[in-house]
C-alpha cells in the first residue's frame, strides 16, 4: 500500500477509534469527567503517590492541563496533593476514598462498554481483534522508548502449551496475512506428529515466555540422519523486538549441533521479514523459492539451509 494511502486509512481508524472510546465526549461513559480525566484517574489509581511531573512524562501531557485537572480533581475531593520529601518542588499525588470510589465505578463502566461491543463476536473474532491490536501496538510503539526487558526463558512444552500455539499460530497468520484454516491444520498436524512420537533425543520444542507469559514456540524435528528441521518459529506481537526469536532458533542450532546433525533446513514463505532477518543473522542460506496457494493468498515458499 502506498505511504499516501496508509495515512489515509490510519486516520479513518482514528475518527472510528476515537467515537468508539468516547474521545470527544464531555461527560465520558456519564462519570463527569473528559476522557483524559478519566486516564488521569486510572494514572492515579495504579501508581499511588505518584509526581505530577511522572505522569506529565507518561502521558505527554502539558503541564498546565494536567495542573487544571489536579486542582479540579481537588476542589471535587477526588485527589490529595503533599510535597515530596525528596524535592520540595514536585508534588505527590494519591486518590482520597471518594478518588478510589470513582475509579471503581468508572473502570466497571468501561470494562461493560468494551463488554458489549464485543459480544456480538466469536471466539475467533476476539483472538483476532486482540491479534490486530497487538501489531498495532508493536509496529507503531517500538520507536517509543522501552522498559528495562525481562529476560527471555524457554522451557520445554507443559500440557496445552501445544494447543496454545496452534491457535496462536492459526490467529496470527490470519490477522496479519490473510492465510485461512488449511494453515492451522498443517500446525495442528505438525504438533501432533511431534507429540505423539518425537525422540527426544533427536528432536525438541521450545515455549518462550517473558514475565510467565507465553510468546513463543519453535522445534526441531528430524528430516534425515545429517538433517535438521527447525519448524513453526512464532513471537507474539507483543514481545516482538526484544530477542525471543533469536534465542529460539539460537537453541535449535545448539540442540541440533549436540544432536549431532550436520546440517539444519528449515521452510518458511518470502514476505515475513522478521524471520528473515532472524535467521540470516542465525547464518541460513536461501536455496529455493517455489510459489504455492496453499493457504488462501498466492505465496512463494521458501527453503533455507545451514551447514552446523
Amino acid at each position: 500500500m502506498a505511504v499516501a494511502a496508509t495515512i489515509a486509512e490510519i486516520r479513518a481508524f482514528n475518527r472510528f477509534y476515537t467515537r468508539f472510546v468516547g474521545a470527544l465526549d464531555r461527560d465520558h461513559l456519564r462519570s463527569g469527567l473528559t476522557l483524559a480525566e478519566g486516564r488521569l484517574l486510572y494514572e492515579l489509581s495504579i501508581q499511588p503517590g505518584v509526581t505530577a511531573s511522572s505522569i506529565v512524562d507518561r502521558l505527554g501531557l502539558d503541564a498546565g492541563y494536567l495542573s487544571r485537572m489536579v486542582k479540579k480533581f481537588e476542589a471535587r475531593g477526588l485527589l490529595e496533593r503533599r510535597r515530596s520529601g525528596d524535592d520540595a518542588r514536585s508534588a505527590i499525588l494519591s486518590l482520597t476514598d471518594a478518588g478510589r470510589g470513582l475509579f471503581d465505578d468508572l473502570d466497571s463502566r468501561a470494562a461493560s462498554h468494551v463488554g458489549e461491543a464485543i459480544a456480538p463476536l466469536s471466539e475467533q473474532e476476539r483472538n483476532r481483534l486482540t491479534t490486530a491490536m497487538g501489531v498495532v501496538t508493536h509496529l507503531l510503539g517500538r520507536r517509543q522508548a522501552r522498559a528495562p526487558s525481562a529476560s527471555v526463558e524457554l522451557r520445554q512444552p507443559a500440557p496445552g502449551d501445544l494447543g496454545w500455539a496452534i491457535e496462536r499460530h492459526g490467529a496470527l497468520y490470519a490477522a496479519e496475512y490473510g492465510w485461512d484454516e488449511r494453515f492451522e491444520g498443517l500446525v495442528a498436524e505438525l504438533f501432533g506428529n511431534f507429540a505423539r512420537s518425537h525422540n527426544p533425543q533427536r528432536e525438541r520444542c521450545w515455549i518462550a515466555e517473558l514475565q510467565g507469559d507465553r510468546v513463543g514456540c519453535v522445534f526441531v524435528v528430524e528430516r534425515s540422519a545429517q538433517v535438521a528441521q527447525l519448524r513453526r518459529l512464532l513471537v507474539e506481537p507483543s514481545a516482538r523486538g526484544r530477542g525471543v526469536g533469536r534465542e529460539l532458533v539460537e537453541a535449535c542450532i545448539k540442540f541440533a549441533r549436540g544432536a549431532g546433525y550436520d546440517e539444519m533446513m528449515l521452510w518458511t514463505n518470502k514476505g515475513l521479514d522478521s524471520a528473515r532477518r532472524i535467521y540470516e543473522v542465525a547464518g541460513f542460506r536461501l536455496i529455493e523459492e517455489k510459489p504455492h496457494q496453499d493457504f488462501g493468498p498466492h505465496l512463494i515458499g521458501q527453503n533455507w539451509e545451514l551447514t552446523l
